[in-house]
């Protein structure tokens, strides 16, 4: 027997969704065109003030601005027949340097849509779907859509939340940040401590040339960026190791483990930040979990299927599976430094 209340809650919740399904596109068009970042600087302005400022048909714009003010996503007077984008809204749309910027987290959701036809097949085989054979944009995307919690949590609380580094990169350590992609966190690290030597790994040559761009755009001197994986990277005798948002693709995560444990000093430190998770299944069906499990079916179990090993441990891993691939490295410290909503940072010591 149905329940008509639950019918029509669940099918209100269906319109939430299809609603923020279908903004994907716009915020990605509105975000390319810079129409958020020139409402932010210029204040509130009509249909046809926008267009002129931005250089876009009013006619598409109307649309556009139509469907953000009905998103809340910006706000419309209708007694002066302005839009504008207010001070919350623009944290998110606006201001890269913002703790919630989330337009990368749009970019990725866009990317996402183009994996289908990659992952679907592998639905019926178990095959893997490569990094690099993954939608092109997947790559600058997931780049944008970390960047800002690197950039708002990296140096001023995660690194501040292990056992005496922040004293070692002050005074000059050897650090390599693996599995750097763009290489964001190398360059945020590499700029807060000077006196440090930081290297950046990552198995994606074209991860790896924008890397170095970034470091060059940023005056970052005392880096460097090698293609490497993190069971072969170069480096050895190392103070800190460096894992942001990657252990849980890759195909052999205790074999990197492995080799990390190798690559430091006796009383160097190895942080792992992950994905926040419970273990258990039931502890992650919120609205975390919810974009963790989307994001973990359409790349990362598809990313660590197509390496060697496959141990496929997904976004949602949890800290105990985490803990035991660490210690399988034969680390015998492993400790929850810190925490975001969206983040855990792990330390382990040899």
């Amino acid at each position: 027997m149905v329940d008509m209340d639950r019918l029509h809650q669940f099918v209100g919740q269906m319109l939430g969704d299809l609603g923020g399904a279908a903004s994907v596109a716009l915020v990605h068009i509105g975000d390319q065109l810079g129409l958020y970042k020139t409402l932010h600087e210029k204040g509130p302005m009509t249909v046809a003030e926008l267009a002129s400022a931005a250089g876009v048909h009013q006619r598409y714009l109307r649309e556009w601005l139509s469907h953000q003010a009905a998103s809340h996503y910006l706000a419309y007077d209708p007694a002066t027949q302005k839009f504008s984008l207010p001070p919350e809204q623009a944290m998110v749309f606006a201001v890269e340097d913002s703790p919630v910027y989330l337009v990368g987290a749009f970019e990725t959701m866009a990317a996402v849509l183009g994996n289908q036809e990659k992952v679907k097949p592998a639905f019926k085989t178990g095959a893997g779907v490569a990094w690099g054979d993954q939608t092109t944009c997947m790559f600058c995307a997931v780049a944008r859509f970390f960047r800002p919690g690197y950039q708002n949590h990296l140096v001023g609380s995660w690194l501040p939340a292990l056992d005496g580094v922040v004293a070692k990169l002050e005074k000059g350590a050897k650090v390599a940040d693996v599995g750097c992609g763009h290489g964001w966190s190398t360059v945020f690290m590499a700029k807060a401590f000077p006196n440090s030597e930081f290297v950046g790994y990552d198995f994606h040559p074209g991860s790896i040339a924008d890397a170095t761009k970034h470091a060059g755009e940023h005056g970052a001197t005392n880096v460097r960026f090698e293609v490497g994986s993190a069971k072969d990277y170069a480096a050895s005798d190392l103070d800190l190791v460096t894992f942001f948002d990657c252990l849980h693709d890759m195909g052999d995560p205790a074999g990197a483990a492995a080799h990390v444990h190798k690559s430091l000093k006796p009383n160097g430190s190895w942080m792992i930040v992950e994905p926040i998770a419970g273990d258990r299944l039931e502890d992650n069906l919120n609205p975390v979990g919810r974009l963790y499990y989307a994001a973990s079916t359409m790349i990362c179990v598809p990313t660590s299927l197509a390496q060697e090993v496959g141990a496929a441990l997904g976004a949602q891993a949890g800290e105990a599976k985490l803990r035991e691939v660490i210690t399988a490295g034969g680390f015998s410290s492993v400790r929850r430094a810190t925490e975001t909503p969206f983040n855990m940072v792990l330390e382990a010591r040899p």
